[in-house]
């Protein structure tokens, strides 16, 4: 098992930055698919990011290409996703999760087993 943290969320202006944060313990972390979901009120949970084990290869969903970066330090057991660029519509609770395989659908968020508690993030005009 592996218990996530996410910080680093607030409320910041539309074309700022934040970098978000996800903490794990427990199982091994380089044994894990890495992902980065988002939820706005109202709305399901939608795919932002992943990462695969080593971390050298990301995914992104379209609405966030060019302005986030999903990265790994898995001697740090730590995630991050550095947001430039803020849009209103970014705000969203922010979580990170967790998938000893995706099977490639790294966007389905019902591959991934274990998910942190979530960090909001709000842009103000």
């Amino acid at each position: 098992q592996v218990q996530l943290v996410e910080s680093g969320g607030g409320l910041v202006q539309a074309g700022d930055s934040l970098r978000l944060s996800c903490a794990a313990s427990g199982s091994t972390f380089s044994s894990y698919a890495m992902g980065w979901f988002r939820q706005a009120p109202g709305k399901e949970r939608e795919f932002v990011a992943a990462i695969n084990r080593s971390g050298g290869s990301t995914y992104y969903a379209d609405s966030v290409k060019g302005r986030f970066t999903i990265s790994r330090d898995n001697a740090k057991y730590t995630v991050y996703l550095q947001m430039n660029s803020l849009k209103l519509e970014d705000t969203a609770v922010y979580y990170c999760a967790a998938s000893l395989n995706t099977y490639g659908r790294r966007w389905d968020s019902n591959l991934y087993e274990y998910w942190g508690q979530g960090t909001q993030v709000t842009v103000s005009p």
